[in-house]
């Protein structure tokens, strides 16, 4: 069903609106409407409607999940919630747990399922590949890959026309820093504190979140540099970002300058000269950085960035593993909204829509560098049924003008979050762009300390309870993450700013008390 098909059965009032509805697509159970009634009847928000119905859960009971998990599977604790979600089926936004209860997927497998989940012509790509060719390895070819290369070098301007197939975002980022120090013949790489690269022993050094931070050697040649976050760091003013919304710190700037901005860009000279040697191999970043909790910066900084990096011999990074795909609504790439260019574009995720997909786009120039010194070769890069299947995503943005659903729907989602910073003390910052949006919590607005995690933790599970599923970052864990897949409407975000308000009244509640 296409999105705009999608909009009109709402507007008829075709779907049910009951947020109970067994026959066609259940949602909350009894425990849930019981815990929920004890917020007051203005904390009970109504689930939009779905026209899909799970099949019946006929696999692992919960406990035995529970056992299986602790004995064979990683001791890391990365599931959200004491009491760990089993979910069993996805539709578009929605997704139905064991007992057949519905969430609407406001963080879309960390920020990974572009076009909705399980998307029919997704799907049918899929199926018919699978049917015909899985696996060849590059000593091969075939024609999902070049189709696929095709349709997607015709999307990156000149000259990033070369494209390396890989299967995840770290190793698209372990070959990017691979093909910088082949090409400019130097080691150090710079990257932002806050930047999430990957968590492979190479990309862990271009890593500057403590969380992924090992005691060993890793990632060798790897200096970090001031983040400029201009709600959190030293400077930021009203007119810092490229979003609707804005921090509430003031400043005196006159229209197109920014003071915020040439203080952060004094902080990277000093790392220029002072942590790295006279001729570096690179500098990545994130467009907007996610894992950080959506930080933004100011608008002009990676111009000026990019050109000393260049100065000293580097090559300029974009890593668009959660920006690209036209997720920021303005343009299909998190570069082109700070109108830089980059010698080297990572990508992953939304690339195969939850499919293990990745890429490195490069310059021919830079592609002969690593060629010249490294045979290099990926055994799954480039299958058929990635390629097959990124195809179908490409195809399905476009159709489905979910670029355009981003920035009409994200700009329209931004502002209703907007206006809970007004509301609550404890709603530091709102900001982002397009479907990618962070909220930060704070002790109060004043210091911007941050919401003690055991808070912050109660209004995430809240929002569980009530049916909504976010996401979270930040360096203390204090910021949600919003990112739904591109296919979400605005009754959607209703819904989902209602449910985060009410989490708020009750967590205010239960400090008064």
């Amino acid at each position: 069903m296409t999105l705009a098909w999608r909009h009109v059965l709402r507007a008829l009032h075709l779907e049910t609106s009951s947020s109970k509805t067994p026959k066609t697509c259940p949602s909350l159970t009894g425990a849930f409407w019981t815990s929920v009634t004890k917020l007051g009847l203005h904390t009970k928000p109504s689930m939009p409607p779905c026209d899909f119905t799970p099949e019946r859960y006929q696999s692992l009971a919960y406990s035995r999940v529970l056992e299986i998990h602790k004995q064979h599977l990683s001791p890391v604790p990365t599931a959200y919630f004491p009491t760990p979600l089993l979910l069993s089926q996805g539709h578009m936004e929605w997704l139905f747990d064991y007992e057949g209860n519905r969430y609407l997927d406001f963080f879309s497998g960390i920020v990974t399922v572009s076009v909705g989940h399980c998307h029919p012509k997704v799907n049918a790509a899929a199926q018919k590949q699978i049917g015909r060719l899985w696996h060849t390895s590059t000593v091969f070819f075939h024609p999902p890959i070049h189709e696929y290369a095709e349709k997607l070098s015709a999307l990156l301007p000149e000259p990033l026309k070369v494209i390396f197939l890989v299967n995840s975002g770290s190793e698209a980022n372990d070959l990017a820093m691979l093909m910088a120090r082949a090409h400019s013949n130097n080691t150090d790489i710079i990257s932002f504190r806050g930047a999430y690269h990957g968590c492979s022993p190479y990309t862990l050094g271009l890593t500057n979140v403590g969380l992924f931070k090992m005691e060993l050697p890793s990632g060798m040649g790897c200096q970090s540099t001031m983040c400029p976050d201009v709600f959190r760091g030293p400077w930021g003013g009203s007119h810092c970002r490229d979003s609707p919304v804005q921090t509430t710190r003031k400043c005196s700037c006159a229209p197109g300058c920014c003071q915020a901005k040439d203080q952060y860009i004094e902080q990277f000279k000093d790392t220029l000269s002072t942590s790295v040697a006279k001729s570096i191999a690179g500098f990545f970043a994130e467009p907007i950085q996610g894992v950080n909790g959506v930080v933004q910066y100011p608008k002009g900084f990676l111009t000026e960035a990019f050109e000393l990096v260049r100065e000293r011999g580097g090559v300029c990074i974009a890593d668009e593993v959660q920006t690209g795909f036209g997720r920021l609504g303005s343009h299909f790439w998190g570069f082109q909204t700070h109108d830089v260019l980059p010698d080297i574009v990572t990508m992953a995720k939304g690339i195969g829509n939850g499919f293990p997909m990745a890429a490195v786009v490069t310059t021919p120039e830079i592609a002969k560098s690593l060629a010249r010194r490294l045979h290099h070769f990926n055994t799954f890069g480039g299958n058929p049924m990635a390629c097959a299947i990124g195809s179908a995503v490409l195809e399905v943005i476009k159709e489905e003008n979910l670029q355009e659903n981003s920035q009409e729907v994200g700009t329209y989602m931004l502002l209703k979050f907007a206006k809970l910073r007004d509301e609550f003390e404890i709603v530091g910052d709102v900001r982002g762009k397009g479907l990618m949006v962070g909220i930060e919590m704070v002790k109060d607005k004043a210091s911007r300390q941050p919401l003690p995690c055991e808070e912050v933790n109660q209004i995430h599970q809240d929002c569980k309870y009530m049916g909504l599923l976010i996401g979270r970052g930040g360096i203390f864990s204090q910021t949600f993450r919003i990112a739904p897949s591109m296919c979400i409407t605005k009754p959607e975000v209703d819904f989902a700013v209602e449910v985060f308000r009410s989490a708020l009244i009750q967590h205010m509640e239960r400090r008064a008390k």
